[in-house]
């Protein structure tokens, strides 16, 4: 077995849109592995932003994809929310439909950015570049 697969670190991702077919995608973009040194990933699916809430507070989270498009609480606002509530948050990837909201992105705090409809050739990627700063990051105690 190699070197990366031994130290990768097993990671929880939650993927948070009211429509089941998006997270359906960002799941089988990224898969189970986005990289040999990253994860295992374990997914977590939330169709409200109720749900992304208080999952994110119970702690175990290292990574949120956010639907920017989701109805009625949209994954911007839950990204800024976030930043503005939750002691040690997740990174955050917010699925945009349109280039020009990556300015709204920005302003939420999140840490990237993914176009929709989920492209599996860079999904992965800026997964597990977002999960290897997340591992890197010193645990902050609550």
């Amino acid at each position: 077995m190699s070197d990366a697969l031994t130290t990768a670190v097993p990671a929880s991702v939650l993927v948070y849109s009211h429509r089941p077919e998006v997270r359906d995608a960002v799941r089988t973009a990224v898969g189970r592995r986005p990289a040999a040194d990253v994860g295992p990933v374990t997914w977590i699916e939330c169709s409200t932003g109720d749900e992304v809430i208080a999952t994110v507070d119970r702690g175990g989270v290292d990574l949120c994809i956010l639907d920017g498009e989701s109805q009625p609480v949209g994954g911007l606002a839950l990204a800024r929310q976030m930043d503005q509530e939750v002691h040690d948050r997740p990174a955050v990837c917010v699925l945009i439909a349109r280039q020009a909201d990556r300015w709204l992105a920005h302003w939420s705090r999140a840490e990237a950015t993914l176009p929709l409809p989920v492209d599996p050739l860079v999904a992965p990627g800026v997964v597990a570049e977002l999960l290897r700063e997340q591992a890197s990051r010193p645990a902050v105690r609550r």
